[in-house]
């Protein structure tokens, strides 16, 4: 079950970075109006994190580092993009369900890093051959 869990809880970042990859200047485009300074460089930054640290978790090689990478990498774009408190009333309910959503990942990460990744995972495979 907790490989599943890993699986499922990582398949949203990896597709996001995958999407990114077809949409480089849209999503730095994007980024910018939100604030982000150098966002034509950041860009790169967000799709290693999504693709790399994702695939890490859903590998369940270093997956309560990954875990905890993707809980702060979470929070800042709820913070920074879903800020529903600060939306215009036609769009803060669903700038707060995407909040809500992002503070959900964030529960399974930090399951994740107090649990581990479970038996089915590359880290228990380490760990048995040491």
């Amino acid at each position: 079950m907790a490989a599943l869990g890993r699986v499922l809880l990582a398949l949203i970042f990896v597709r996001a970075g995958i999407n990114k990859l077809g949409s480089i200047d849209a999503t730095a485009t994007e980024m910018a109006s939100h604030g982000i300074p150098l966002a034509n460089i950041l860009v790169f930054g967000a799709i290693a994190m999504e693709l790399g640290v994702g695939f890490l978790l859903m590998v369940g090689l270093f997956a309560r580092c990954a875990a905890l990478a993707l809980f702060f990498y979470t929070l800042v774009l709820a913070v920074i993009f879903h800020a529903y408190w600060a939306a215009p009333a036609a769009q803060a309910r669903m700038q707060a369900s995407f909040f809500f959503g992002h503070l959900s990942m964030m529960g399974g990460m930090l399951m994740v890093v107090a649990f581990g990744a479970g038996a089915l995972s590359l880290d228990a495979v380490m760990r048995r051959r040491n």
